[in-house]
């Protein structure tokens, strides 16, 4: 398999990682899709009754006063209750997959959207995995979408309640922070930790390398973008953030996979920090891009 080391490869990861061997990677590290949103690379499924690509009965009646990202003004549709489920239903495509490519031992780091993470969780629960813990990335900036309720009563003029709900939103708080799911694939039964640890060179975390980026060994990580770093993805995560990960439960030469790479972060990361990696991606514009940063070091 050194054909696909160090490489990005374009396609379908739910496919292509049947190709790789069992038991291979020391560690998969992703951003995966969120299924919160209507851009192509966060489309889950065929979108046949959900109000994500405006096709529910729901959001044909409605029109226009659907919002861009899915949710109804006048609330959710049974189609859209069916998300969630389906989100999950994704998820288990490729989690079982996952489950045989890397090592006993080996760790998977997922970030996750926070209103369906807990399906990736029994997601991958299902599939063999065990829930190890759960990081907060803390964001330097998040947008904050709610709006004031006060607002919509002084549109009509209802000054009485414009004046009772002041001060009161719709919407959410600020989203400063994102969660990062750890998963670990359990070693075999009859053996030891230690012995795993000496067999397949995964099972443990370095501390001492995760302090270089935190202050404490806790569960909460500050990471921000390099200058001129972001903006090549939606859902760009800074470089620093995937290395720290990375150190935490690699050595060098060991092999990072990063199923959907996106514009290359995890790649980039692990190629500063002398780790084999693999990456799969299927929108063509980010797969170039990955190319590019792997290829001439752009940030």
């Amino acid at each position: 398999m050194e054909s696909v080391l160090d490489q990005v490869i374009q396609g379908d990861c739910i496919e292509l990682i049947k190709e790789l061997p069992s038991d291979y990677v020391h560690l998969i590290l992703s951003d995966i899709p969120y299924g919160i949103g209507m851009d192509d690379w966060d489309v889950l499924h065929d979108n046949t009754n959900n109000a994500y690509m405006g096709t529910s009965p729901a959001q044909i009646k409605a029109g226009a006063v659907f919002k861009k990202r899915g949710k109804p003004i006048n609330g959710w549709s049974e189609a859209d209750r069916a998300i969630p489920r389906q989100y999950y239903e994704w998820c288990s495509k490729w989690a079982p997959e996952w489950y045989r490519t890397v090592k006993p031992g080996g760790s998977v780091f997922i970030f996750a959207g926070r209103r369906y993470a807990h399906r990736c969780i029994s997601a991958m629960e299902d599939s063999g995995f065990t829930f190890k813990d759960m990081f907060s990335w803390v964001r330097d900036k998040a947008p904050h979408r709610a709006q004031r309720v006060s607002v919509v009563y002084e549109k009509r003029q209802d000054l009485v309640n414009a004046k009772k709900w002041e001060g009161w939103r719709v919407g959410n708080l600020r989203p400063t922070f994102e969660p990062v799911l750890w998963f670990q694939k359990p070693y075999k039964i009859g053996g030891t930790l230690a012995d795993n640890i000496l067999q397949h060179g995964v099972g443990a975390y370095n501390q001492d390398a995760f302090l270089k980026y935190v202050d404490t060994p806790d569960n909460i990580i500050s990471a921000s973008f390099r200058k001129r770093e972001s903006g090549l993805h939606p859902t760009q995560k800074p470089i620093d953030l995937m290395k720290c990960l990375i150190e935490l439960t690699t050595q060098a030469d060991q092999i990072v996979l990063d199923p959907f790479c996106g514009s290359g972060t995890t790649l980039v990361a692990a190629k500063e920090l002398n780790r084999r990696y693999i990456g799969m991606e299927q929108s063509s514009e980010y797969y170039k891009t990955s190319k590019e940063r792997l290829e001439y070091q752009l940030l």
